[in-house]
C-alpha cells in the first residue's frame, strides 16, 4: 500500500500542492478515474512485471530519452496552466502565481520528504529546497517568466514562450540524461550573478577560515609550535607508560 501511495504522489503531487495553495480540495484530482487507473497500471508493471521486462524496456536509453522529452513537455504545460489558474484567483498576486506555477512544475520533488516518510526513510540531507535539482530550479525560473507574461510585463505571446521554454527544457534534460550528468546549465550563470547580488560564495568563507587559523593560533596557542609541543608531550607520556609496564612485568 505504501508503494502505491508513493507512486500516486509521484504522479499527482504537483496537483495536490497547487490545490493546497489555492484552497481547493486536495483529493479533487483523484476523481479522475482514468488517470488513477493508468497510473496504477504503470505502477503494477514497474514493480510486478515478470522478469522486470517493463522496467528494463523503460530504462533502455533511447526509450528513456523519449519519455524524458515527453515529461518536460508536460512540465512546461503544467507551469503555464498553473499560473493561468492562479491568475483567476489572484489577479495581482505575483508571488501566488509564481508559487503555484513552481509547485505545478516541481511538485514531485518538493513532496519528496512526505514521500520518504511514507516509505519509512528519512534523509534530511536530500532537502530539495536546500539543494535544488535542475527541474526544480528550471520550474522556478519558468514560473517567473510565465508570470511576467501573464501580467503583460513580458512582451511575448504565451504560445511563443511555451515553445521556447519547452525546447530549452527538452534539450537540456535529454542532454543531461544521455550523458548521465547531474550538473545544471544554470551553474555558470549563477556563478557570475550570485557573488554580485549576494556577496562572496563559500570560497570566501573558506578563505576567511584559513586566515582565522593562524591568528587564533597566535592568540590562543593553536599554532604549529603548540601542536608540536603537544605531540612531544604525548610521546613522552606513552614512553613512560611503556617503561612502567615493563618494570611491573619484571617485578612479577
Amino acid at each position: 500500500m505504501a508503494s502505491w501511495l508513493c507512486a500516486m504522489l509521484h504522479c499527482f503531487g504537483s496537483y495536490i500542492l497547487a490545490d493546497l495553495l489555492l484552497g481547493e480540495p486536495l483529493i479533487d484530482y483523484f476523481s479522475n478515474n482514468s488517470s488513477i487507473l493508468l497510473a496504477s497500471a504503470i505502477w503494477y508493471l514497474i514493480f510486478f512485471c515478470p522478469l522486470d521486462l517493463f522496467y528494463k524496456c523503460v530504462c533502455f536509453l533511447p526509450v528513456k530519452l523519449i519519455f524524458v522529452a515527453m515529461k518536460e513537455v508536460v512540465r512546461v504545460r503544467k507551469i503555464a496552466v498553473g499560473i493561468h489558474h492562479a491568475h483567476h484567483h489572484y489577479h495581482h498576486g505575483w508571488f501566488v502565481m509564481i508559487a503555484t506555477g513552481w509547485v505545478k512544475g516541481a511538485g514531485v520533488a518538493l513532496m519528496s520528504k512526505f514521500e520518504q516518510l511514507l516509505r519509512g526513510v528519512w534523509k534530511p540531507e536530500t532537502n530539495e529546497i536546500l539543494h535544488m535539482s535542475f527541474p526544480t530550479k528550471a520550474s522556478l525560473y519558468g514560473a517567473i517568466l510565465f508570470t511576467l507574461q501573464q501580467t503583460r510585463w513580458l512582451p511575448v505571446s504565451k504560445a511563443s514562450l511555451i515553445f521556447i521554454f519547452t525546447m530549452f527544457m527538452v534539450s537540456c534534460k535529454v542532454f543531461l540524461t544521455a550523458t548521465h550528468s547531474h550538473s545544471s546549465p544554470f551553474d555558470v550563470l549563477e556563478g557570475y550573478i550570485c557573488p554580485v547580488l549576494f556577496g562572496t560564495t563559500m570560497g570566501g568563507d573558506h578563505h576567511h577560515d584559513n586566515h582565522g587559523g593562524p591568528h587564533g593560533g597566535s592568540h590562543g596557542g593553536g599554532g604549529p609550535s603548540s601542536l608540536h609541543s603537544a605531540m612531544a608531550a604525548k610521546s613522552k607520556e606513552e614512553l613512560s607508560e611503556g617503561s612502567r609496564k615493563k618494570k611491573t612485568k619484571k617485578a612479577d
